[in-house]
This record gives structure tokens, C-alpha cells and sequence, in this order.
């Protein structure tokens, strides 16, 4: 019997339950973008008596007492995050990366101040000034968005429209611009934002929440050192713990450090630090950048395999480890919501999107986002790719016969059965 089986003896509900899980996510194929497999070590650092301490503050400045080994795991993961990232100072202490980027606006904003940041429907995040969020009742949000659609294969269009942002700091003259997404295929170059944001004297945050462990691995240019700040989760392409940091220079790292404590959270979750400072480590050896290579290797490859099973690739491409599909070059019928719902039925787990000037709502959508962080971590590679776009491409072509998306919920089994991620854990 393992150690977690041990632990959970006294709850078989609750065991039950994550055996469950264990079992759905090594059996079906997990190509949501913000997910990813953490190591064991990351799984035994979060589940570790440190969820016991409660250290509110910061190292050597905490309101509670035996806190000096509890100092030493928050050091550490600030030291290993500011090495591994090339930047001046970091806190570890965000939950989430809405947490982190929520911290930043309060740390260099006014209430009332102009943001200028990515559309929710071209890419941006919630916390990018979505009606929906916080962030929009407190700050006033300015949206840019990409370029429209071209038939032309070399310059496919639905790229960041650096002439519209230009534009649009010149005539709103806001306090911070915001780089960054949630669903956008390209790179994003920190140096245009950089440069923009100087002509008109505003602060430059990139919120780096899905590129970190490519950014980390060297796969996606670093904006560290050219934004002002950098706001970053740790589960999605960096492989670690659910959680936020932030990496800023010397010059705001008292006003980072205030507004996320006390401005924001109360006691950190140091058992999650300490797996951070686990998930740093990792993405700090070669054979990390090795990692981030495949994974967007894999990215393209799956996106040039969904392309010919005539699916209408957004921006034409991928250069990271997403890929954002339209769906009405395949069925002009068929929907994001009906899609994901089948595809989950096959054991194919992603997750509906808006595409650029979707006419679909958020909640149905014209489109589907997949990553390739979590397989490769699993170990597939571009020929797994390619059986998985044509996997996708039969169940939705079929999706109406039951007995077919049975039959490649089978072969997406036995497909993963041969790419384990925890093959031993829960044995």
C-alpha cells in the first residue's frame, strides 16, 4: 500500500474519488493549455506538513514565531526563481496568476487609472479588464486586439496589431500596458510593447501566465528585463504547483511585496512555495529546454495535422505550445461547446474558445484550444500528434454515433496506456 493509500485509508470516499481522477487523467488524453503533469517531487512538496505553518509577511518579517525553516523554503524559491528567470527580485506568495496580476495593478495604480490591454474575444485573459472581473470595476480598461483574417498562407493574419495598440496609447495615454494572453498561438515580443509603452510614458507589465516554462526553457524570447514587471503561474508550461509569482527590479519589489501582502492575501500557502521552489529547480536543468523545444514542436505538428483534417488554423500557426482551431472550415455547424462535450465523451479533454471577432458567445464559441504541454511531459511526440488530430477529426465527423466515439475512447486509451505520467504513483 502507498503512502497516499495509507493517508487516505481513513477517508475511502475521498481516496475513491482521487483514484478516480488518477485514473481519468493517465487513460484520456489531457490537452487543455493551462495543464500540465508535475513531477512526483512538486506532488510530494505540496502535499508536505508545510500546510500546517501559518507565516504571514515575509521572510524575517513575519507575524507569527517558528518561522525560521518555513523562511528558509520562501528564500529559496525566491532565489531559485530569480536565477532561473534572469530577473532582480520575485514573490512567490500569489495564489493563482489572477492573484499576481490583480497585485500588480494595485501595487502601480490608481483606482480609475487606463490600462491598456488584449481583447477577452482575441486572446486576452479575464483580468485583462473583462466585464466579468474585478479589474474592469477598479481600472479603467482600453482593449486592442489582432489584425483581421487573411487568405494569404504567408501572412495569415490574426497577429497582435501593434499599429492599433500605438494608436491607441497616443489617444488614451494610459498608465500601464498589458502584454500577455490566454489563447494566442504566436510569440509575443516584449520589445514593440516595450517601446510603445515609453512613447507615451506608461509602466509595461507581460503577463507571462502561459509561456514560463518556454520562456524558461528558451522557446519564447524573455521579457524580463524589458517589461517593468512580469506576472507568471506556475502549473501550465512550467510544470509546477497551482500557483502565481511575480518577478520585478529592485525598484518596485517593496511596492510588489505590499500589494500582495497585506494588500491582497493573508497567510501563504507554503507547502505550495515550497513545490514552487521544486518546479524552478527542474526547469533550471538542460534537459528542460529540451522539454520546452518539444513542446512546441508537438504544437506544430499537431496543428499541421488538424490542419489537414480541414480545420482552419487561427494566425495560420503556432510558434508555443498552443493551438486555437476554427471550426467552421470542418462543420460550419458544429460548435465549441458540442465539440468539447463529444470529444470529452472520447476521452479527448480540451476546452471550447472564442476566435478572433467569433460570432458564437463566449459559452458556445466557433472554436477549440488545445495544448501540448501535458503529453509531452507524458512523453509523446509528433507522430502521437498526428494520430491525435485524426482521432479528433473521426469523433467529430461521427459524433453522432455513439458506438464510434466509443470505439476511440478505446484507442485513446490504449494510446495512452503506453504514456504514463504516473505509472507507479497509487499502484
Amino acid at each position: 500500500m502507498s503512502s497516499y493509500d495509507t493517508a487516505l485509508s481513513a477517508d475511502p470516499e475521498v481516496a475513491g474519488l482521487i483514484h478516480q481522477e488518477l485514473h481519468r487523467q493517465q487513460s484520456t488524453l489531457q490537452l487543455i493549455a493551462s495543464e500540465n503533469f508535475t513531477s512526483p517531487a512538486v506532488l510530494a512538496a505540496s502535499g508536505s506538513v508545510l500546510t500546517n505553518k501559518y507565516a504571514e509577511g515575509y521572510p524575517g518579517k513575519r507575524y507569527y514565531g517558528g518561522n525560521s525553516i518555513i523562511d528558509e523554503v520562501e528564500d529559496l524559491a525566491r532565489d531559485r526563481a530569480t536565477a532561473l528567470f534572469g530577473a532582480d527580485h520575485a514573490n512567490v506568495q500569489p495564489h493563482a496568476g489572477a492573484n499576481a496580476n490583480l497585485a500588480v495593478y494595485q501595487a502601480l495604480l490608481e483606482p480609475g487609472a487606463t490600462v491598456l490591454a488584449m481583447r477577452l474575444d482575441h486572446g486576452g485573459h479575464l483580468t485583462h479588464g473583462s466585464p466579468a472581473s474585478i479589474t474592469s470595476k477598479v481600472w479603467r480598461f482600453v482593449a486592442y486586439g489582432v489584425t483581421a483574417a487573411r487568405d494569404d498562407p504567408e501572412r495569415p493574419g490574426e497577429v497582435i496589431d501593434f499599429d492599433q495598440v500605438a494608436d491607441l496609447a497616443k489617444r488614451e495615454q494610459p498608465a500601464l500596458i498589458v502584454a500577455g494572453s490566454t489563447a494566442y498561438a504566436r510569440t509575443i515580443d516584449p520589445h514593440p510593447f516595450r517601446e510603445i509603452a515609453d512613447s507615451v510614458g506608461a509602466l509595461f507589465m507581460f503577463d507571462a501566465a502561459h509561456p514560463a516554462g518556454l520562456i524558461a526553457g528558451g522557446a519564447h524570447p524573455s521579457p524580463v528585463g524589458v517589461a517593468d514587471v512580469v506576472t507568471m503561474t506556475t502549473h501550465k508550461t512550467l510544470r509546477g504547483p497551482r500557483g502565481g509569482a511575480i518577478l520585478c527590479g529592485a525598484d518596485l519589489a517593496k511596492k510588489i511585496d505590499s500589494a500582495v501582502f497585506p494588500g491582497l492575501q493573508g497567510g501563504p500557502l507554503e507547502h505550495i512555495i515550497a513545490a514552487k521552489a521544486v518546479a524552478f529547480a527542474e526547469a533550471a536543468r538542460p534537459e528542460f529546454r529540451h522539454y520546452a523545444a518539444d513542446v512546441v514542436r508537438n504544437a506544430a505538428a499537431l496543428g499541421t495535422a488538424l490542419a489537414a483534417e480541414g480545420f482552419r488554423l487561427v494566425s495560420g500557426g503556432t510558434d508555443n505550445h498552443m493551438v486555437l482551431i476554427d471550426l467552421r472550415t470542418f462543420d460550419a455547424e458544429l460548435t465549441g461547446k458540442e465539440a468539447q462535450e463529444v470529444l470529452d465523451r472520447a476521452g479527448i479533454t480540451l476546452n471550447r474558445n472564442t476566435i478572433p471577432d467569433d460570432p458564437r458567445s463566449a459559452f458556445v464559441t466557433s472554436g477549440l484550444r488545445l495544448g501540448t504541454a501535458a503529453e509531452t511531459t507524458a512523453g509523446m511526440g509528433p507522430a502521437e500528434m498526428q494520430v491525435i488530430a485524426g482521432l479528433i477529426g473521426r469523433t467529430l465527423r461521427t459524433r453522432s454515433d455513439e458506438a464510434s466515439v466509443a470505439a476511440v475512447r478505446s484507442e485513446v486509451a490504449a494510446l495512452c496506456a503506453g504514456f504514463s505520467p504516473y505509472r507507479d504513483l497509487l499502484s
